[in-house]
């Protein structure tokens, strides 16, 4: 890490100007020896008599008199210790100029100000960040969750999303929102249809996005009044609809098969302990297949030339792709043997850290593409999955390096100041509208609002395994018979910095797990309510 410095902070005159008072008796020979005002009363009462043979011509040379009767220790103001890598334009550079490389250094032009305290608050700490705006960003999800203008009704099939994303961003930030229980109970029932599956509103067809969207709404909630909406049998028999024969989900009835439904598929099926077996109408059913049967392989499918992860196969990588494969695969099973087996690890770890961007700090989703707030959590949230596989630390770590020949990650594989600085710096919308966003001059949203705030999560936590990866019959490459994955213990520490720490303690966040992408408590309690509920497994030999 660059070593921080301290140095003299420079002033904007402009400042000082306007706070000149009107007051034209005093005498203003009295403020060359008087103390320099560090507050507007101090300015309203130091001596200013000549005013009124001040002309506006004058105003920069009186300043400037102003400033510099001053000694250096009391004009001195601590600068605010920023890396170098975080206050200039990049090294390097293409001399090939394109439509691509002017938006991008359009971009650091705007992120600049605000990484170097020029432009934003001006309460910033040592290390120039500002505070978690909480109160302005909790405001602005409660708000969301209300009703809404009618130009809104263009996302209308977005409703379960905005019921996600709040309500998880709200967690994040310490609120409870079991008081949200009642109204996400009525708001989900009325989007489940009874072939299965939830739909963006009522009537609207069944998707597993949306089916995601509510799930998770109904963890956060909690309680068994809101688990119990879920129609678990309906569920199963539209999973199965969905699975196809090359080991992958569609999205919907017909719809597109991508990395997306392989990773909400194992979400739903093991947060709702759905059976593993496929009904005979699956279009994958062969009498040996189930579920889970070719899942892996179907996301090793979509590792790209790059390294990245692509919606399909032989697509362009993608950020959030690379995500879904990580914690579909963190759920079949335990990272440390699953991850390597399936992924090239060094390949992928390379691509991704071509995601983050200096000086901004934050991630792009694609080759050649702008930082995104989002992409905190779609990029940035991969390197948990992939550094608790790499722990060093964790019990079965050497076996590991045996097993797959990969060294143990003895430090964080990203710039976490980097992108902590990128979401307190440049993705708070300071205004009094609150709320996060993709980059300056973006308008906040529920959704970057949730993922900026997932990926501060994850910068700011650091996940360890606690458990060795369980032995599988000969032969065997993925758990065919559960998604052991799902039972792996995580552990949470606060990431502690061999540095100094950046941010104040009152500005971490809650943690979510690295793979379900909620608390890890909500996580447990709906999988131990659908565990203990046995009457549909009990049923199915009558399908």
């Amino acid at each position: 890490m660059v070593v921080r410095t301290k140095a003299t902070r420079g002033r904007n005159r402009a400042i000082f100007i306007r706070k000149f008072p009107k007051n034209k008796k005093e005498n203003m020979a009295a403020s060359t020896t008087s103390s320099f005002p560090t507050s507007q009363e101090g300015v309203a009462t130091s001596s200013q008599q000549n005013l009124d043979a001040i002309t506006d011509d004058d105003f920069e040379y009186v300043d400037e008199e102003f400033v510099l009767s001053h000694s250096a220790e009391q004009q001195a103001q601590p600068e605010p210790m920023i890396p170098d890598l975080f206050k200039q334009p990049s090294l390097v550079k293409d001399d090939l100029i394109t439509a691509t490389s002017q938006l991008q250094d359009q971009t650091v032009e705007h992120c600049l100000p605000f990484l170097t305290g020029e432009d934003g608050p001006l309460d910033l700490n040592d290390y120039g960040l500002s505070k978690l705006n909480r109160e302005k960003h909790i405001k602005f999800l409660k708000q969301s969750l209300g009703p809404l203008p009618g130009r809104f009704v263009a996302v209308d099939a977005s409703r379960p999303w905005y019921l996600y994303w709040c309500l998880s961003g709200l967690t994040m930030m310490g609120e409870d929102v079991s008081s949200y229980r009642d109204s996400v109970i009525e708001t989900a029932r009325t989007m489940q249809n009874e072939s299965g599956g939830f739909g963006g509103g009522h009537g609207q067809t069944s998707h597993l996005a949306t089916t995601y969207a509510v799930i998770l709404a109904i963890a956060l909630v909690g309680g068994e009044e809101a688990y119990d909406v879920i129609d678990k049998k309906a569920m199963w028999k539209w999973l199965c609809s969905l699975k196809q024969p090359d080991g992958g989900f569609q999205v919907c009835v017909g719809g597109e098969e991508d990395i997306r439904g392989a990773y909400i598929a194992a979400v739903i099926i093991t947060l709702l302990d759905l059976p593993l077996d496929l009904t005979p109408e699956s279009p994958a059913y062969d009498g040996r297949s189930n579920l889970l049967t070719g899942l892996a392989e179907y996301v090793r499918s979509c590792q790209t030339f790059e390294g990245g992860i692509s919606s399909q196969p032989n697509n362009e990588a993608h950020g959030a792709y690379a995500f879904c494969a990580l914690a579909c695969l963190a759920i079949l099973d335990n990272p440390r043997r699953i991850i390597p087996s399936y992924l090239d690890v060094p390949r992928l770890v390379s691509w991704l850290s071509y995601r983050q961007y200096a000086p901004e700090g934050g991630f792009s989703g694609r080759t050649n593409k702008l930082v995104d707030g989002c992409y905190s959590h779609w990029a940035g949230g991969c390197f948990p999955l992939i550094e608790a596989c790499l722990s060093p630390s964790g019990p079965g770590s050497e076996k590991n390096k045996a097993a797959t020949g990969l060294a143990a990650a003895p430090e964080s594989l990203y710039s976490r100041e980097g992108l902590i600085r990128y979401i307190l710096c440049c993705c708070q919308d300071q205004t009094k509208r609150g709320g996060l966003r993709d980059k300056p001059y973006k308008m906040s949203d529920p959704y970057h609002t949730n993922y900026v705030l997932s990926g501060l999560s994850s910068a700011q936590h650091q996940w360890d395994l606690d458990s060795d990866p369980l032995p599988l019959p000969n032969g065997d490459t993925t758990p065919s018979l559960a998604a052991v994955g799902a039972d792996s213990v995580w552990n949470v520490f606060p990431y502690i910095d061999e540095n100094d720490q950046i941010y104040e303690d009152s500005d971490r966040v809650r943690p979510i797990h690295p793979a379900y992408a909620i608390p890890q408590k909500n996580v447990n309690a709906i999988r131990a309510y659908f565990q203990g509920r046995s009457g549909f497994a009990s049923t199915l030999g009558g399908e």
